[in-house]
Parts: structure tokens; sequence; C-alpha cells
């Protein structure tokens, strides 16, 4: 079978997703796991994989109960890329960053994508909430008074985020400005450049 291109995983992405912000949100993780992939001497396209189609399936199959349910996320999606013939290493790395599933994160890459998971959907919300609407300046300090409000974005869970980069082994503050650097390498992509903000004034 040949290998699985990241244009392959952007059309099973299209396929199951029709939500702009889940879009987002998969492509905000794929850039985080990317550019841990290059700090952390790891398979860039591989890591970036994981992070572009870790939630493909969420959509279609939220999981609500938050349950081991091989008809729900991520278990369901796990099979499809079994079938189509994605790699293990990748798939077990979006099994394990479903906590009730109880997999132990066993490599770098298991445990970077726990660590941006949340964390990108909680920077997306920090900046969506500045004037200019832009990730473009911002930084792990604001991020860091944000999480201390437990009003916003309150479905993102805090400990998720701090436990992630303790898993980690990486500082807090480093670990929020280093994930901001990387989305803010495709702002225009997930809507965080300002764009819209500007074309409102």
């Amino acid at each position: 079978m040949t290998e699985k291109s990241r244009s392959d995983a952007w059309a099973l992405v299209t396929e199951y997703t029709s939500s702009d912000s889940l879009r987002k949100h998969m492509l905000a993780v794929e850039a985080a796991m990317r550019a841990y992939a290059r700090k952390l001497g790891g398979d860039e396209e591989r890591w970036g994989m994981a992070g572009l189609l870790h939630d493909f399936d969420y959509e279609q199959h939220p999981n609500p109960a938050g349950v081991a349910d091989p008809d729900e996320h991520p278990l369901f999606g796990s099979r499809i890329l079994e079938e189509q013939g994605y790699p293990a290493d990748v798939i077990y790395a979006i099994k394990t960053h479903a906590d009730y599933l109880e997999l132990p994160r066993l490599s770098p890459m298991d445990r970077a994508l726990a660590a941006v998971d949340e964390l990108t959907g909680f920077i997306t919300a920090a900046a969506l909430v500045r004037p200019d609407k832009t990730i473009n300046g911002l930084e792990a300090k604001s991020v860091r008074k944000r999480m201390k409000d437990k009003a916003f974005a309150r479905n993102v869970s805090r400990e998720d985020i701090t436990r992630g980069a303790e898993d980690l082994g990486v500082d807090l503050d480093e670990h929020i400005q280093f994930v901001i650097a990387a989305m803010q390498g495709i702002a225009p992509q997930l809507g965080l450049d300002g764009a819209a903000a500007a074309a409102t004034a």
C-alpha cells in the first residue's frame, strides 16, 4: 500500500468534517505538532498527520458519553485509518489523546498531541477576544491570565493543558509561547490574522 500523504489526510478531514471551526482546530493542532516534531527530532509528516486527523471523526461521531465506544470518537475514526493504511503509530497517538480510553502515552508524539490539543483551542479563544482578533502579538502571560478566569472558554480543561506540558517535560509558559508561534505561522488559515476585524472596521 502506498504511503499516505498530507493531501490524503486533508481529504479525509473534509469528507467527515463540515464545521469550519473544527477544521481550523485540526489545522492548529497539525501546526503545533509539526513544530514540536522539528524541536524534538520527530518525523514531521507523521506528527503533523496525527494532529490533522485526531478529530476528523468527531463531528459525525462525537462520543457524548466520553467512554470507549467502537462506534464513536476516536475509535470509529481509528478503524477507518487502519482500513486505509495509515501508520500504526499515528493511529495509536490519536487514540491516546482521548483520556477515557486510558491508553498510556508511550512516545513523544503521543504526549505532544495530548499537550497541544486543548491548548490550541484555548489560544484561539484568547486571540478572538482581542480587539484586532489576531494571534500576532499574543503572549503566554496573556493566555495564562485568561486561564485563571474560570468563565472564559469554560469548556477547555485547564488541568489538561497544565498536565500536558508536564507530561511533555516543558515549562508551561514556554509551551504556550511555542504553540502560539506555531499557530502564528498559519494565522490566515486559522482566521486569526485580523482580517475579519479589519473587514468590519
